[in-house]
């Protein structure tokens, strides 16, 4: 017995020894690995009825009581469709998309891949559907019941009866209606906007007829085929885009009087109009505003227009810059007074809330500091407040705050850790926080925005619970400027030894509008990072001034010489890893993707010395390949800034390569043109380097699916072939 004993308990420390020391793989860690999902923190679908919370599932959906966090069922899958039966419709798969318009009635909108569907899940009836869901720029509108969309490049409505209105008849590839303009810059990711009642449709026209076009193929018919790409480069022509005003009552369209690129001040020497975005309505719904920007992108204007006729009405606000304006938020007026709007501004060098009347007079700067507003979330109707997500208390972190619109007082709403993300009831008086630590993998909260009392709806555990873990540490050091904070994430080996030696990778983005390091899980840490860990590198990724939510100063540091000041913050980085006494400074790594790629061959050319191996992915090697609207905001045109051009470019570089470059690219990218790496791989032949290179055929930007998996271990096995 004795022995049976015994032997058992050496199985169970065995097991037990085993669980702990199981690996990941690639199929575990990456978005398109076949475990991904089970490797994520638990999560849960949420939706607001109003102020009431429904968690959203598969086949159920709860009504939960906010002070309790209890559930009941409200319906299940079999009764919606079985309350759908005899509409002529699909079955509905699952309800965790499940929405609720209305706050005063008990409808729930869900979608079968076929029409959306409203049910009225106290009658049991369906009350309205439609029969469009599967269309383009799909727009729809909860008053009206109004839906926008375009089919064969043709913009349609279709009103709550379910008449059919055309509004074009000239769409085609290179006459685009209803979609998003300016290549998605300036905040855009759209290109329908109703006014409140959905009587009347804002909507981008874009002519892009005199764009030339990027002669991307399609390789996979017998004979490949012409696949041809709209692509404006930095100072090059550009498109036209105007805005349309559609009514329904009149089923007519007019087209705002906007000006040209001559008429905003414009150096640019190609003439264009000004770039549109940001397009809000009044609450009447009679008045639409919107920001215009020229060519240069250093003056900025709010403008309101007539919705019936397209007259220009008044100029609200202007903000010029030497550098550039960036407007990425439309205005929103004030729930409880159609007279007062709230604008977001950096003006003062951070992105802060300003309260503004109709005629375009400051009332208050609402919020101010050397902080950012990440997020306006919406407002609390019944204190007259807007709630809002900054950085206020930590510029690596996120945290919700409440802030009165009479006095500009700001009440912190969350737990004053983490990074938070809100999700606000239809009246402000709730809201769902979703939030992360980097020990936390992810907590869901219920709150009160007045109270603050909070009721916990999710405590995730650790997916990754019996695997070896790396390490995950962050800090600071302080930029080339000798005074600037720069955050950074280090990730080691579950094993680590301070004693021993270790290859280093550097892993960069370094651009605009992102950042790497985050008081969330992990610090923010991708799951490559964990992979390579896991190998035995320490992974080192540093946010070099350039990056996104530290202020103007911070963000306009590279204007006109994109890389250089970058490239200076991240040898800081290199410095400081060289005094780690378990870095080997002799088997220095760098990889980046995009912006990054671009990162990673200037470190790599700039400082040959010093990286052994770098992987490249879809870089930009010169920006005059760039597209007109991201190029010219950062780097001027190139014939405004020849120098900073020349500067930034890689191909008089190609020469200066040592160590092992591999340069990735999607075949058919069209974001960085292809033209990029076939350009530099010409300019490696001329001066007898020899980078490596690799194609995903017909994969554009970023690798999709499956293919991502083999991305990643492509990159891993370069760093495990030439750095170790």
């Amino acid at each position: 017995m004795m022995k049976i004993k015994l032997l058992f308990l050496l199985m169970t420390a065995t097991l037990s020894m085993s669980a702990q020391d199981k690996l990941f793989t690639l199929e575990d860690l990456n978005f398109g690995g076949n475990n991904y999902r089970n490797m994520q923190p638990e999560n849960m679908w949420l939706a607001w009825w109003g102020d009431q919370l429904i968690r959203t599932d598969v086949e159920e959906c709860y009504l939960v009581d906010k002070k309790t966090g209890k559930e009941k069922v409200l319906f299940t899958l079999n009764d919606i469709n079985k309350w759908a039966k005899g509409s002529n419709t699909k079955q509905v798969r699952y309800l965790h998309s499940a929405t609720f318009p209305y706050a005063d009635k008990s409808i729930v909108a869900v979608n079968n891949g076929q029409a959306t569907l409203h049910i009225d899940f106290k009658t049991h009836q369906i009350v309205w559907q439609d029969s469009i869901s599967k269309k383009q720029a799909r727009d729809w509108n909860k008053v009206s019941k109004a839906t926008a969309y375009v089919d064969d490049y043709q913009l349609y409505v279709v009103d709550g009866d379910g008449k059919k209105h055309q509004l074009s008849t000239d769409g085609s590839r290179e006459i685009v209606y209803g979609q998003s303009v300016h290549r998605n810059e300036f905040g855009i990711d759209k290109g329908t906007f109703w006014n409140p009642n959905g009587q009347r449709l804002a909507f981008y026209r874009m002519d892009q007829s005199m764009v030339t076009d990027y002669p991307q193929v399609d390789i996979f018919p017998r004979e490949a085929t012409y696949e041809p790409d709209k692509y404006p480069m930095a100072g090059m022509t550009s498109h036209v885009v105007t805005v349309g005003i559609y009514d329904l009552n009149t089923n007519k369209t007019v087209y705002l009087k906007t000006p040209k690129g001559s008429e905003c001040g414009d150096s640019v020497e190609t003439s264009t109009p000004v770039y549109f975005t940001n397009i809000s309505w009044s609450p009447d719904g009679k008045t639409i505003y919107m920001f215009e920007l020229n060519r240069d992108q250093n003056d900025c204007r709010l403008v309101s227009y007539d919705a019936t006729t397209g007259k220009r009405i008044a100029e609200l606000y202007r903000e010029t810059s030497k550098k550039y304006v960036e407007p990425m938020h439309p205005i929103v007026f004030l729930p409880w007074d159609d007279t007062k709007f709230i604008m977001q501004s950096q003006r003062d060098g951070y992105n802060h809330l300003y309260l503004y009347n109709n005629k375009g007079e400051l009332l208050s700067q609402l919020t101010k500091g050397q902080w950012v507003v990440e997020d306006m979330v919406g407002f609390n109707k019944k204190d007259k407040s807007i709630i809002i997500v900054s950085n206020e208390a930590n510029p690596i972190q996120r945290n919700i705050y409440s802030v009165s619109t009479q006095t500009g007082k700001r009440t912190q709403l969350d737990n004053g850790r983490g990074s938070h993300r809100a999700e606000l009831s239809e009246s402000g008086l709730y809201l769902v926080d979703r939030y992360t630590e980097p020990d936390v993998p992810r907590n869901i909260d219920v709150a009160s925005t007045q109270t603050k009392k909070a009721t916990r709806l999710l405590t995730a555990k650790d997916p990754w619970e019996g695997y070896q873990q790396p390490i995950f540490e962050s800090g600071s050091i302080k930029a080339a400027d000798g005074k600037t904070d720069l955050f950074y994430r280090m990730v080691k080996p579950h094993d680590f030894d301070a004693t021993k030696k270790y290859p280093t990778v550097v892993y960069v983005y370094g651009g605009p509008h992102a950042h790497n390091v985050e008081a969330a899980w992990h610090w923010y840490s991708r799951t490559w990072e964990t992979y390579m860990a896991q190998k035995g590198y320490v992974l080192f990724i540093l946010d070099n001034r350039g990056s996104e939510n530290r202020g103007l100063e911070f963000e306009q540091a590279t204007f006109r010489q994109l890389g250089q000041v970058e490239m200076q913050d991240q040898m800081k980085g290199v410095e400081y890893l060289k005094s780690l006494p378990y870095v080997d400074a002799d088997k220095l790594g760098v990889h980046g993707w995009s912006f990054g790629g671009f990162m990673t061959i200037s470190l790599m050319l700039n400082y040959p010395d010093v990286f052994k191996v770098a992987v490249a992915g879809g870089p930009v090697i010169d920006w005059k390949w760039y597209e007109v609207m991201y190029g010219e905001r950062y780097m001027d045109t190139p014939q405004q800034n020849p120098e900073g051009y020349a500067k930034a470019s890689l191909i008089d570089k190609a020469k200066n390569l040592k160590g092992k470059l591999q340069i990735i690219t999607g075949y058919n990218d069209n974001t960085v043109v292809p033209q990029h790496c076939l350009s530099f791989l010409n300019a490696c032949i001329k001066a007898g380097t020899q980078p490596d290179f690799f194609a995903y055929p017909g994969e554009e930007h970023n690798m999709r699916g499956h293919a991502s998996v083999h991305l990643h271990e492509r990159i891993t096995q370069y760093f495990e072939d030439y750095l170790k």
